[in-house]
């Protein structure tokens, strides 16, 4: 899927490298929220990782995709399977941006680009996401979407230095975005 200057596409063979890129020079931006990110401590583990992500793909798993932009990764998003699965046509959207690429709006255009092609192109019916509760801008790119909030997990997740946070659940079913679209 191609949006203004970005393409969003799956991962492939040899995308470690510029994943372990992104992923290190957006560490610091990214890990209050992102625990996965310590499993990408070389280029070599991320591919690995690039690779499994690219596996649980062409099972129909989970949908890791890349946020390209002029040649560069600046983001991951993707269709997980944390809610649900292709027959019950509910998914989470999952997001995170590049440091570099943090506060100028990306992240909202790509979350409206994947409203559009879920409900489109995928036939998802219903699209959550989740974030901390300390995360108020995503908390703000899934309102600015028109994603409702439904609730909110209490302290159900602990951040790196131990403290535990609440999770925050929006979502947004196929009919309320043709609405709002």
């Amino acid at each position: 899927m191609t949006f203004e200057d970005y393409l969003v596409r799956a991962y492939q063979e040899g995308d470690g490298a510029a994943l372990f890129r992104a992923v290190d020079e957006s560490r610091e931006h990214l890990r209050a929220t992102m625990p996965w990110i310590d499993s990408h401590d070389s280029p070599e583990a991320s591919e690995a990782v690039t690779r499994q992500i690219m596996a649980r793909f062409l099972s129909n798993q989970d949908f890791g995709l890349g946020i390209w932009n002029q040649g560069h990764l600046v983001g991951g998003t993707g269709f997980h399977m944390r809610v649900g699965d292709p027959e019950t046509a509910n998914t989470e959207v999952g997001l995170w941006i590049h440091a570099s690429h943090a506060g100028k709006g990306l992240g909202k255009k790509v979350l409206r680009a994947m409203l559009e092609w879920g409900f489109t192109e995928w036939g998802w019916y219903r699209i959550v996401w989740k974030c901390d509760s300390d995360n108020l801008a995503s908390a703000a790119v899934a309102r600015s979407c028109g994603l409702v909030e439904e609730g909110r997990f209490r302290q159900d997740r602990i951040k790196p230095d131990g403290t535990r946070i609440d999770t925050l659940v929006f979502a947004i079913l196929a009919h309320e975005w043709r609405i709002r679209r």
